[in-house]
Parts: C-alpha cells; structure tokens; sequence
C-alpha cells in the first residue's frame, strides 16, 4: 500500500476555548474576552503563571480537588451509622460501604470462594485485595471502623483512577489540553466518584483508548480485557473499531487490540471459572433476572403521569409483570441491536469517516438510553467518551445539570420508597425525562457532526481523527469502501 499523504494543515498548534468555543467565549467576557490575534502564545501554558502550571497540570490539579471534594461531599456516610435514613438525607449513600457488609468482606470472606459477587472478575478482586486486609488488620485494633477504613482506601484508589482518567484523555488530545477540564470539573464526577467501583473500569478504559490513540495496539488489549473484566460496557468499543476498519481497510492494529483483549479477560476469569463457576456466573444471572430500573426510558413509561394522581402507561407497566422478565430483555436488546445498526450504516455512509471516539460515545449512550438499567453512577461512562466525541461546553454542561438534578431527585425516590415522601413521583419521573432528552440531544449533536465535518471541533484541531490510533490519516471512501493510498481531503477549520 503506497503511503499515505498528509496534506500540510493551517490549523492552530493548540486550541484555546474561549477563541473555539461560543459558549466559553461568552464566559471569558466577563474578565476581557478571548485573546487577541497578536497576543503572545504558549501551547499549552497560561501567559503568566509560573512554569509549573502548564494546562494539563492544571487540569490534573482540578481533577483532583473535585475528587477530593466528593470524599467530602460523601463523608457523613464514612461511619456506617446510616440511621432515620441518614444515607438519603446527606446524599451520601455508597455501595461501597453498603457492600463491605453485605458481600460478607467484613466477615472475611474471600470475593466468589466463600460468597458469590455481583460483579465481574476485575471489580471482585478489586474489592477483595482491599477488604480482606482492611478487616484482618481491623479486627486487632480496637475500635476500629472497618467500614470507614474500607470506603477510605476505596476513595483513593478511585480517585487515582480518576486522574488517570483525565492524564489519559490529555495523553490522547494533546492539543487540546482543556478538553481534558471538562472531564475534571464535571458536576457528575463530583457526586458519583465513589458511589460504586465504576472509576475503574472507566480509567482502564479511557486508558486503553489512549494506548489505541498512540498506536499501542496490544497495551490498547490488556487494558481493554482487563476493563471489561471489571464492567462489560468497554466491550461496546469492539464494534466501533470493526466499522472503522471495514471503511478503512486497516486489520491489523485492531486485530491485535481485540485478540489480546480477549486473552486477557480470559486470564483473568478462567482460574474463577474453573473454580468458582456458579459463582462466577452470579454476574451474568443478576442481570438476566433484573426488571426495569430506576430512571430508565422504560421506568419512565411504567411510571408516566396520566392524570388524578395516577401513574403509569400500562404497555410499560405489564413488561416488568414477569419474573423472568424475558420479554423486557428482548425488547431492550432488540432496541440496542437496531440502534448498532443504525449506528454502523451512519459510520459506513456519512461522506467522511467518522473519528472512533464519536462511534464508541453514540453506541454507549444508546446503551443506556435502550437499556433496562441505568444507575446513577453509570453517567462515569459516558463523561470521558462525551468529551473525547465532542468538547464543547455548552451542551455538555446542559447533560451534566440534568445529571445533578436527577441524582437530587434520586435521593427523594430512595426517600420515598423507605416510607418518607419527599414529592410526587411525577418531579422524578420529570427529572429522569430532562436527563433522557438532554443527552439524546448530545448524541444528535455527535451525529450532526458526523454527518457535516466541517462542524467537528476536533478536526479543526487536527487534520483527522487524535484518537484513531492507526485509523488516523488512513484511507477513506464513501459507503466503506477506502480507496487505497489515496489521501483524505482536509475539511476547512471551525471559524472562530
């Protein structure tokens, strides 16, 4: 295959949102407006500050002052004494205290030999190499709070995951240092960091997608199997990378990534298999059995307003009726299924192809917007995926403010459901909807921007595709046919 031919670019060594980004823009009026044309220029440090504090230190640091403000925010239920409903009042509840009890970590229980978790290898493991020692240390101190001890260590941990998060999407887009502070101030990491073990899975994952971005092809795999190992959204981004390498017709790397992946979640789970697989199988079997939860498209329709106080559009109502619950599992994942197609022809058509972050960002929103469950820490998923696909502010933040009112909202439901109603079911159901629609209107916008190039930020940054991996400057043909070493044209930069 004859080289492929970069074309020389115009576009900016570094971006700068309040010059890219209309809605940054109108917030840096307020002290001066964007920097002019003949100002002095560092790419990646602020004009004034010390050496030290170059962007992507900075975005470091606020990612882990926003972690470390969300240990705060959920310190009064560091104790455990979770009494008259204490959990729902501060906002504070945590699986990961609520499960050092119940998934018998306290009384020493080794995570599937001697009790069978709900979760996969990775997370299982992940809880045990720090309960076992937290309660076999406990239990020779006096007065010990094992539980307090347990969620501490775990708050670290997933605050390091956190920041990993962040160096990986600045690993990925060094360019744009500041797309990476939309992952670090969002309202949603601030409030669900620690309410379960998601910030693991979603650092491997964001990691190996930075691995990918810089042509690492069987690092991208470890991390990849060891992510679905932990939860098994990562494996939604084996989709995109085929479509992307059907267009381009570039096998290899992606061979690589999902061979290794896939050897590496199977070292990871065959010694549990094997010994274990009853309970290695609990995960799988919790979820089949699962009906609709809370916040969901189909909760909402269970639960929709239909006048004198009365709720629920009974076609939603009847599909959570059986036990098995085989007609909801069907239905939702017929919806997923169609959404993938829809989703792979849009990759397969659109004039330009798309950039990998933009697909895997469309199927995992539709996951959960098609799906049955939706907890309110599953939003981690989605924050680095939405930055990575489009860095733009205003929408973003639009998504995150729903998220933060339906995590207050949450809380009344849980309140209500324990006996104290806190507001009808109606404002919950309202503020499950506003979370649906403003993050159906970001995967519009992610489409739109497929669909019209011109419009993608990114690309205004960069001449194709920073988190390609070896999808980047590749060749490309209109309905998935690339058409080898021919070169792709450049679209014009955004104007600012």
């Amino acid at each position: 295959m004859p080289p492929t031919v970069r074309p020389v670019t115009s576009q900016p060594v570094s971006d700068e949102p309040a010059r890219s980004d209309p809605f940054v823009r109108g917030l840096s009026e307020a002290i001066g407006g964007p920097l002019g044309d003949h100002a002095v220029r560092a790419p990646v440090r602020i004009p004034g500050a010390s050496k030290f504090w170059t962007a992507s230190r900075i975005v470091l640091a606020l990612a882990c002052a926003v972690l470390a403000l969300g240990w705060v925010q959920k310190s009064p239920c560091r104790d455990g004494a979770w009494v008259g409903l204490k959990q729902y009042k501060y906002f504070c509840y945590t699986d990961v205290l609520a499960l050092y009890y119940a998934e018998h970590l306290s009384d020493g229980a080794v995570p599937y030999r001697d009790h069978a978790v709900e979760y996969p290898v990775v997370t299982g493991a992940f809880m045990g190499l720090i309960g076992l020692p937290v309660h076999a240390i406990g239990k020779s101190l006096p007065d010990n709070n094992e539980g307090r001890a347990f969620y501490d260590i775990n708050a670290i941990a997933l605050g390091a995951m956190g920041v990993a998060t962040a160096g990986a999407i600045l690993a990925a887009r060094r360019r744009r240092p500041w797309d990476a502070a939309m992952f670090a101030v969002a309202p949603a990491l601030f409030v669900s960091a620690t309410v379960n073990w998601d910030l693991l899975c979603v650092g491997l994952t964001a990691m190996s997608l930075a691995a990918w971005a810089r042509r690492r092809p069987v690092m991208a795999g470890v991390l990849l199997g060891l992510g679905v190992g932990a939860k098994f959204y990562p494996l939604l981004i084996v989709g995109p990378l085929l479509i992307l390498a059907l267009r381009t017709n570039r096998w290899r790397d992606v061979g690589i990534t999902v061979g290794t992946g896939l050897g590496t979640w199977i070292a990871v789970n065959a010694p549990v298999y094997i010994l274990y697989k009853q309970s290695w199988e609990t995960f799988f079997s919790f979820n089949q059995t699962r009906g609709i939860d809370w916040g969901t498209l189909w909760y909402i329709g269970a639960h929709f307003p239909t006048g004198g106080g009365t709720y629920g559009l009974s076609w939603f109502s009847q599909l959570d009726a059986d036990p098995s619950h085989s007609r909801l599992n069907t239905l939702y994942l017929a919806l997923f299924a169609l959404s993938c197609v829809g989703i792979g022809m849009l990759a397969l058509m659109a004039k330009r192809r798309p950039r990998l972050a933009q697909l895997v960002f469309l199927v995992v929103a539709l996951f959960l917007i098609t799906g049955k469950v939706w907890s309110q820490q599953y939003v981690l998923w989605l924050i680095p995926l939405a930055v990575l696909a489009r860095p733009r502010w205003g929408a973003f933040l639009a998504w995150q403010f729903a998220e933060l009112i339906y995590f207050v909202s949450f809380y009344g439901e849980l309140m209500g459901a324990s006996g104290k109603q806190v507001f009808p079911e109606g404002i919950f159901v309202l503020a499950a909807s506003l979370r649906l629609v403003t993050l159906c209107v970001l995967v519009g916008f992610v489409v739109r921007d497929i669909l019209y190039p011109e419009l993608d930020v990114v690309r205004s940054t960069y001449d194709d595709d920073p988190d390609g991996g070896e999808f980047d400057g590749a060749p490309d043909g209109p309905f998935g046919l690339a058409v080898r070493g021919k070169a792709r044209v450049p679209v014009e930069p955004v104007p600012v």
